[in-house]
């Protein structure tokens, strides 16, 4: 069963950042619980490619792309969006749950000691697609978007498998 922990209500800037990332990170796995590889490859309705697996993808590279390539500038590619396009990642079909959530667990805890390595939230970096540097905080607040957002898609995406709404 996936741990998820409400985010405190009262809380440094950084605690908080923190707890509302992870707390949007555990929402997309809880989203995924229980389900088999084939279910977690259902795609939404054509032409989408999206699925439960292909949005944890997703967050893979978005992790990978702003904590490792972006505030640590790490020279490495992404894994499934050879062009960059990070709508490639959502065709998940011949993927399985351990390739897609070992390597998406394997960015977050990357991320996670990135974020807990730099001084502040004010370190800055250049972000090549939007040609200015950005800090730790917006990367932060991107990731907490990021996720909020799909996690939407993914309600709507359990609810198509198997009628579980909420959490």
């Amino acid at each position: 069963m996936v741990e998820r922990i409400d985010p405190p209500v009262v809380g440094g800037e950084r605690e908080m950042l923190r707890a509302y990332l992870d707390f949007h990170r555990a929402t997309l796995a809880v989203k995924c619980e229980g389900l088999s590889d084939a279910d977690l490859r259902r795609q939404s309705m054509p032409p989408s490619t999206l699925s439960l697996l292909g949005l944890v993808r997703h967050m893979a590279e978005v992790e990978r792309t702003w904590f490792r390539r972006v505030i640590n500038r790490e020279d490495i590619p992404l894994v499934w969006s050879d062009d960059g396009d990070f709508q490639a990642a959502y065709d998940a079909s011949a993927a399985t749950r351990s390739e897609a959530f070992d390597a998406w667990q394997e960015e977050v805890e990357h991320s996670r000691r990135i974020e807990a390595a730099a001084d502040s939230l004010d370190v800055t970096a250049p972000q090549p697609r939007w040609g200015k540097d950005v800090s730790l905080r917006l990367v932060m607040l991107h990731l907490i978007h990021e996720y909020a957002r799909h996690n939407g898609h993914a309600d709507f995406l359990r609810e198509g498998i198997d009628g579980v709404v909420g959490a």
